[in-house]
């Protein structure tokens, strides 16, 4: 069963250009080399909801769990912490559309 990763954070103030230039160059590529296929991005631009949400898709969750204990998962988590605040995340089944 395919699972989805759903994570979602603020970006924290004055660090804007920073954070989007490491999403680009590091944080993109960094998660689909270890499996995860990003499916959406979204940005808040009105409301009392976290700023971003990402959605990533792994087949398993045997190997989205893999993942998430990798040091390469906690090396390239650690590093978007230095950008973004009230990080959290949740993984469910797959399905198409839009998931929250």
């Amino acid at each position: 069963m395919a699972v989805k990763l759903l994570m979602t954070w603020d970006i924290l103030t004055g660090r804007e250009q920073e954070y989007f230039e490491f999403v680009v160059r590091d944080f993109i590529p960094g998660i689909q080399r270890m499996g995860m296929e990003p499916n959406d991005a979204w940005f808040t631009m009105y409301g009392n909801q976290p700023q971003i949400l990402v959605a990533t898709q792994m087949p398993s969750m045997s190997s989205l769990k893999h993942t998430l204990e990798s040091n390469a998962w906690k090396e390239l988590s650690q590093r978007l912490m230095e950008y973004v605040e009230n990080f959290d995340y949740k993984v469910v089944e797959a399905r198409g559309g839009f998931q929250m």
